[in-house]
């Protein structure tokens, strides 16, 4: 099963090659319109930039990608950038590398070679965070099959997000997607005995 990563909060980092700053932001993005947001307000910010380049992944597998060169030779920026969120196995994340030109020029390689590390050197910032999808249980049972429940959701690395006790016990429930079928063989074994009642499923 593929796994993918993103982050949780804004990062930002500001390098410089050959007298040109590259200043890379990045942002968590759930959707397209999520990304050109964060893109168009980065480069309103940075109105006087020679380029504000970009290049934003989504979907759950990372099944959409684009990228802009923004001005920069075909290839050079939003490719690269593109490519270093990918070689990261990146999804739902927005990256936009500034450039202030400082009067060198950086040539087809350097342009590539700098962008790209523009891109990596935010992801550096810290560790990323994985990309888990859950299914969601709301689970009505007896008191006396509480512990005999918790015990078997145990072994799969459920996540009881809420509890509510009256004359049953209702748990909700998060999954994550690599039990998703021992947990529902499992829920179903138990609904079909009796022993619990499973309310719904996200």
């Amino acid at each position: 099963m593929d796994t993918f990563y993103s982050i949780d909060d804004d990062r930002r980092t500001d390098i410089k090659i050959k007298r040109s700053a590259f200043i890379c932001s990045l942002r968590y993005a759930n959707t397209i319109s999520d990304a050109k947001k964060f893109i168009a307000s980065v480069s309103s910010d940075h109105k006087q930039a020679t380029h504000n380049c970009w290049a934003y992944i989504v979907g759950e597998k990372g099944e959409v990608s684009h990228s802009s060169d923004n001005g920069e030779p075909t290839g050079t920026a939003g490719k690269p950038m593109l490519n270093a969120l990918q070689s990261n196995k990146m999804t739902n994340i927005a990256a936009v590398v500034t450039r202030y030109y400082g009067g060198v020029k950086l040539g087809v390689r350097g342009l590539i070679e700098a962008y790209s590390q523009s891109v990596i050197s935010a992801i550096e910032l810290a560790p990323l965070k994985k990309i888990v999808s859950v299914r969601k249980y709301i689970i009505d049972l007896p008191y006396s099959f509480n512990d005999t429940l918790l015990y078997h959701l145990n072994n799969f690395n459920v996540k009881i997000t809420e509890t509510r006790y009256s004359d049953i016990i209702s748990h909700d429930v998060e999954v994550d997607e690599e039990h998703w079928h021992d947990v529902d063989l499992l829920l179903d074994e138990y609904q079909k005995s009796g022993k619990v009642k499973l309310l719904h499923k996200i």
